[in-house]
């Protein structure tokens, strides 16, 4: 009998077995991780310099689905 209760509880999660010895939820640290502005807006930079045609896809496939957008409620409406 021990061993099949060993076996389960091997199986059950750290919340489960809390729950079932009837200890409240563990309470963990909200850390929020460090956001450093300007490493990001460098690696943006790096990314654009090295890929210059990002922008004009972008701003295409943006133009694409705002002209879909449009005919697809003017079609909608007709």
């Amino acid at each position: 009998m021990d061993y099949y209760w060993f076996k389960i509880n091997l199986k059950m999660g750290e919340a489960k077995r809390r729950k079932a010895l009837g200890l409240p939820p563990r309470e963990k640290e909200f850390v929020l991780p460090d956001f450093n502005k300007e490493k990001v807006k460098q690696k943006v930079r790096n990314t654009l310099y090295r890929y210059p045609i990002i922008p004009f896809l972008f701003y295409g496939f943006s133009i694409i689905i705002v002209l879909v957008g449009i005919f697809s409620v003017i079609k909608y409406y007709k």
